[in-house]
């Protein structure tokens, strides 16, 4: 079997290009793990994520809420569906125990069943990596453990190494080109759990698990011809292309790389490497995880054409198909480019995507430490990942809803699991990932986030204490077992002017500007203070078609304007644990006279939008007769917003 690429041919036997994506592999990560590095040019690694701890934080505080969460779902529930495939059961003292049915997505009559412990094993490899906590690697090592004992099972009814919460037929329906809801994504996300506790968690058996898996996946692939390939890429497929290029890359086996190139989508990637974009009304996240591919297919094998995919495509996409807080999308799907204000609606921005783009960002960045990718990082962070989860109840949202009056909705704890629940999972346990990066010259920081890096090749801890962005000042501590030369890239944002720094209490002069970084060089010694100022300021953000239309920032954050409850009854904000997918219907009952238009002058804002005093991050506008309170997306609970207002 050959499938066309353009000018290559790629298939089972016949290995010329690729393409990936699971939780990502990014460059410098798991030394001793990984058996095939990359080869393509890197200007910043990562970091492993054991080498970087939180500090007290809003960051923090949403990571041990969505550990919560993660703890209080026992391992028999997200187990059960699995072993209900393969005939297993679970008893106690001789006896059947009772075990607590997941609803929603995981429930037993949805093809996406399975999807959610995925997820699980991803989110508790990273928590344990963050933090040292045994409770998390426990609970993953538990469900590793269940789902070898499914695997075994399974190969004794003649399914060897076969691992899913649903039955092999809907495999077969998806090859055959019958209807079916994205088998194979499913099958990503346990891959990708799979590959992290073994990474992140030192989970041995997981590795073997997934080896299994992946020569099933090898024998089942192996015999389709060019048409049935084409007829089951057409389903949507996730990331089960990277899981596979990250498994190759630990393993060194020419079959898991056979296995992403299986998954390369000619109709979705090839008009993109002639840099055609036309992506209205294509499924976002079914389109970007793709690239993710093409991404790592760069790093693995330095292909420029997957390198010149993976950044025309985000520049497409941040640059015209991007909301003011990072998102992007309308009903999951990509809008008509440089349309923002035709599509604020109530089932914007679905939080997958943002999980995504951000991880492609974060690919981008290793090759060119490029600020620019750092600059949207931190405003798609904090306007939508950050915000994503209601303080009061731990729930997450499955969109970052634009219609003006409109309200965030929340999932429920045991009968939502959208895929948005899955990723969120995961958002909220890997916040220290893309803070510092490193090179042979110097450390970078990206992001100003309290926390502790521990960059163990120069023997030194740096240690970043702030209340960035409720404060302007960032205070970094040098501690060094050896006085040692190396440079420093602090980041100077875009949305900042008139950084200053002072290291040991002395004025540093800061020639830069913004979306650059500041770098200071010199042999840094134990005890080094740094002290840095981002002052940030009042700006406005247009919508891409219409001036009229606009967002108002202040730093990098998007602010709302706080609009009450009026009309917010019954289960609002919640959605209705009946529905699998009322986020998709959902009436927000917006008040007639909710007021969308603010005045004021673009040159001078600070005449007509006013700090309030005691409240950091809080605005007022400063008209007496018509008072709107402003604060930042990523905190308002509860309540109606406006992002976008008509500026008169």
């Amino acid at each position: 079997m050959f499938i066309k690429k353009k000018h290559l041919l790629v298939g089972f036997g016949l290995l010329l290009g690729g393409i990936t994506n699971a939780q990502s592999i990014y460059p410098g990560q798991h030394n001793g793990k990984i058996t095939k590095d990359v080869t393509a040019e890197i200007k910043a690694y990562s970091f492993d994520m054991q080498d970087v701890r939180l500090l007290p934080s809003i960051f923090r505080e949403n990571m041990e809420r969505e550990s919560e969460w993660i703890l209080s779902l026992e391992a028999t529930s997200l187990l059960q569906s699995f072993r209900n495939t393969a005939g297993v059961f679970s008893s106690r003292e001789g006896g059947y125990m009772t075990v607590k049915k997941l609803g929603g997505w995981e429930s037993l009559d949805c093809d996406l069943r399975g999807h959610s412990t995925g997820h699980i094993l991803s989110a508790l490899s990273y928590l344990y990596a963050s933090t040292g906590d045994e409770r998390y690697k426990l609970k993953g090592d538990s469900l590793v453990g269940g789902l070898a004992e499914v695997q075994i099972a399974l190969e004794d009814i003649g399914q060897k190494g076969y691992i899913s919460a649903y039955p092999e037929y809907l495999i077969n329906r998806n090859i055959a080109g019958q209807s079916v809801w994205a088998p194979w994504y499913t099958l990503h996300k346990i891959y990708a759990g799979l590959i992290d506790q073994y990474l992140y968690a030192q989970n041995a058996q997981a590795l073997e698990v997934m080896k299994k898996a992946a020569s099933w996946a090898y024998q089942k692939l192996k015999p389709l011809t060019t048409e049935q390939r084409a007829l089951m890429l057409r389903n949507e497929f996730g990331g089960v292309n990277e899981a596979f290029y990250n498994l190759y890359s630990i393993t060194g086996s020419a079959e898991h790389k056979e296995l992403a190139e299986f998954f390369y989508h000619n109709d979705v990637i090839d008009p993109l490497a002639s840099e055609e974009a036309d992506l209205y009304f294509k499924h976002a996240n079914t389109f970007i995880p793709k690239v993710i591919g093409e991404a790592r297919n760069y790093e693995l094998h330095n292909t420029p054409r997957a390198r010149n995919i993976a950044r025309f495509f985000w520049n497409t996409v941040v640059n015209h198909q991007t909301y003011a807080t990072g998102g992007n999308s309308h009903k999951e799907k990509f809008i008509h480019a440089d349309s923002i204000s035709k599509n604020l609606t109530g089932y914007t921005q679905e939080t997958c995507n943002t999980n995504n783009m951000l991880k492609l960002t974060r690919h981008l960045f290793t090759w060119d430490a490029n600020p620019v990718y750092a600059d949207y990082y931190e405003r798609a962070l904090y306007n939508h990942l950050l915000g994503q989860q209601d303080p009061e109840s731990g729930m997450v949202a499955y969109f970052l809803p634009l219609l003006p009056g409109a309200h965030k909705v929340y999932s429920t704890p045991a009968n939502s699991f959208w895929c948005c629940v899955g990723t969120g999972f995961e958002n909220h346990a890997k916040y220290g990932e893309a803070i510092y990066y490193k090179n042979d010259e110097g450390l970078y920081v990206n992001l100003f986030i309290p926390s502790e890096l521990h960059w163990k090749e120069k023997g030194v801890k740096l240690t970043q204490e702030t209340n960035f962005p409720a404060e302007e000042t960032v205070h970094f501590k040098v501690s060094s077992t050896s006085n040692t030369k190396w440079k420093l890239h602090l980041r100077y944002p875009y949305w900042a002017s008139a950084v200053s720094i002072k290291v040991n209490g002395r004025a540093i002069k800061v020639k830069q500007t913004p979306s650059s970084y500041m770098t200071i060089e010199r042999v840094w010694k134990d005890g080094d203070l740094i002290e840095v100022n981002y002052p940030m300021n009042l700006h406005i953000a247009e919508a891409n078609d219409d001036p009229k239309k606009a967002a108002i920032m202040y730093g990098p954050l998007v602010l709302a304007g706080v609009m009450g409850t009026e009309g917010m009854t019954g289960l609002a904000p919640f959605s209705d644990p009946t529905e699998y997918n009322d986020y998709y219907t959902y009436d927000y009952k917006v008040p007639a006279d909710l007021k969308t238009s603010l005045q004021l002058d673009r040159k001078e804002l600070t005449k007509f939008i006013k700090p309030i005093t005691g409240e950091p991050l809080a605005f007022t506008t400063a008209n007496e007769e018509d008072i709107v309170r402003l604060e930042p997306i990523h905190q308002i609970h509860r309540q109606r917003y406006v992002v976008y207002w008509d500026l008169k």
